[in-house]
């Protein structure tokens, strides 16, 4: 007998799918119940490339010049 998806927690989901990580049926059936409770409008805006945030900017330059060390 399958379990009811729709009626189990995320978290509930969420262990059926690392149990069940090599049924591709069963794995599907439960990602497609948690997808289908996934807000559209909690989405992350686009970054604004016309005003970046200077921290963000200086982490990345930062990051990029510590890979190009690396890779010498």
């Amino acid at each position: 007998m399958k379990p009811n998806l729709a009626d189990m927690t995320n978290t509930e989901l969420k262990r059926y799918m690392s149990e069940h990580r090599n049924d591709d049926e069963a794995f599907q059936a439960a990602l497609a119940v948690i997808l289908s409770r996934s807000n559209p409008a909690n989405r992350y805006p686009p970054l604004s490339l016309t005003e970046p945030n200077p921290e963000a900017e200086a982490l990345l330059k930062e990051k990029l010049k510590k890979r190009n060390e690396d890779e010498r």
